[in-house]
């Protein structure tokens, strides 16, 4: 089954375009906004979000920690999209994910490759 993937914030299609230069076999990637994606992400209508903002402090992801609880979310600092970071969080149930912008080229393909690994277990 693919991992369907909901795309929000500031460099939404720039995060998009990352995903489809990686390969996006395995993943239904949808743009959306932070609200429709806390919707569909407590309904079981899609598996992850990725949100980006232009610091990383955590605005991509407010409406989602309000919605699904800050135990459901994860912001990337610097230096933290690292493969046995994503799978830790993964592990520990995170399904929405906040980056800066200027960070799409690290986490982006951590994300998938950790979500990837997740699929074909």
């Amino acid at each position: 089954m693919a991992a369907r993937i909901l795309l929000g914030g500031v460099g939404k299609s720039d995060v998009a375009s990352k995903i489809r230069e990686i390969g996006d076999e395995g993943l239904e990637v949808q743009i959306t906004n932070d609200m429709d994606a806390a919707m569909k992400l407590r309904a079981g209508q899609a598996d992850y979000f990725f949100g980006t903002c232009h610091t990383g402090a955590g605005g991509s992801l407010g409406v989602l920690v309000g919605l699904l609880g800050g135990d459901k979310c994860m912001t990337f600092r610097r230096g933290l999209a690292r493969d046995e970071i994503v799978r830790d969080a993964l592990d520990e149930g995170k399904v929405a994910f906040g980056f800066s912008v200027d960070q799409i080229d690290q986490v982006v393909p951590a994300l998938v490759h950790g979500i990837r690994e997740r699929t074909e277990e």
